[in-house]
Formats: structure tokens, C-alpha cells, sequence
């Protein structure tokens, strides 16, 4: 099953003005169940088809792109963050509200990204490959906003759909957490598994 976004998918700007409304309601009750809070200050936001779609037309209307050109390169940008089936891809966002704070902990989180992990049963943890369109990373400080993937066997995925526990966390020096991912949040990303 191909889960490319194509141009065909996509409402015109007239169309998205008129079901804006209705489309975001759903997106927003939709994502509610594909987030996890890792800590009080980073948060895992699970992409997908649907997620992407949103994003695509959001970003068509704020820019008023109409032309093929433009439209392309949006789902040049936004196709490689769809799951293919073994994999889980989330946008990380480390959140603090001040900006000085956020500052300050964007220097002391260095490699951040490259340290969240998932865990499922026995299996190993599976550490994230992190931003791969491009660095956001300097040796002076990270960047609040990083793109991650994690990358699954078959055993693992099927022992998912069987029920098997699994974990997600973080493991950085000053920054370390971990949470199970059960009920509404679990059903939602095993839907990303084919």
C-alpha cells in the first residue's frame, strides 16, 4: 500500500477554506493519541499520513502556494516523514516555556536526539536516527525541534500487535526519562505498523 501524499490528495486552497474547520477537529482529536510526554519538558509527536496531510495544507494556506512547483516541494519536504510499515517517526520537541531557560538547556542538551529509545519486550532498545534531511545540532547546542526515526524487526512489530510491553525514553546525562506506551496511544502507532 503506497502512503505518499500526492498532489491529488490535496484540496485546493478554496476547498481547505471551506473544510478547514472540520479537517483540523478531526487531525486534533486524531493526534491526542499520538504524543508522548518524556518528562515535563520533551514531547514525542508521532507522524503519519493523516498528521503530514494536515501539515501539507496548513503550510499551502499560510503561503498561499497554488502553483505546482511550490506544491511539490512541500510533499518533497513532507513524504519522507510517512512510516513505511517497520518504523515510527515522530517530530521531538524539547519545550520550555521561557525563553532564556530554553536557552540555556538547548546548551546542556547536546546529542539529545540521538538518545531517546524505544524498547519492546526483551528485544534490545532501539536507539532513534535522528534529523537525516539536515544537522540541527552544534557543539555548542542543540535545537528544540529534531526529527526522529526508530526502526523495528518483524518479531518486534509482531510482538507489538501480540500485546508485548513497550517502553520509550530518553537517556541523556541531565535529561532522563522513561514512560510504558499503553491504552489509546499504543492502538493509535501500531495502526503505523503494515
Amino acid at each position: 500500500m503506497n502512503q505518499q501524499i500526492t498532489r491529488d490528495d490535496l484540496m485546493s486552497l478554496e476547498q481547505y477554506a471551506e473544510k478547514r474547520g472540520e479537517f483540523r477537529q478531526r487531525v486534533l482529536e486524531h493526534k491526542k493519541h499520538r504524543q508522548v510526554a518524556l518528562g515535563p519538558n520533551a514531547t514525542l509527536y508521532f507522524e503519519d499520513r493523516l498528521t503530514l496531510l494536515y501539515q501539507i495544507q496548513e503550510m499551502l494556506r499560510i503561503e498561499k502556494v497554488f502553483e505546482a512547483e511550490g506544491i511539490n516541494e512541500e510533499l518533497e519536504a513532507y513524504n519522507p516523514l510517512i512510516p513505511t510499515g517497520r518504523e515510527f517517526k515522530a517530530t521531538f520537541m524539547i519545550e520550555y516555556p521561557d525563553p532564556q531557560v530554553r536557552a540555556a538547556q538547548l546548551e546542556k542538551l547536546v546529542g539529545i536526539e540521538d538518545l531517546v529509545w524505544m524498547q519492546i519486550g526483551d528485544h534490545d532498545k532501539i536507539w532513534s536516527i535522528a534529523d537525516e534531511d539536515l544537522e540541527r545540532t552544534t557543539e555548542t547546542k542543540t535545537s528544540a525541534v529534531h526529527f526522529l526515526r526508530f526502526e523495528i524487526s518483524d518479531a518486534m512489530a509482531q510482538q507489538l500487535k501480540d500485546g508485548g510491553p513497550w517502553k520509550i525514553g530518553v537517556q541523556h546525562p541531565v535529561y532522563s526519562y522513561e514512560f510504558e506506551i499503553e491504552g489509546d496511544t499504543r492502538a493509535s502507532l501500531i495502526r503505523d505498523l503494515d
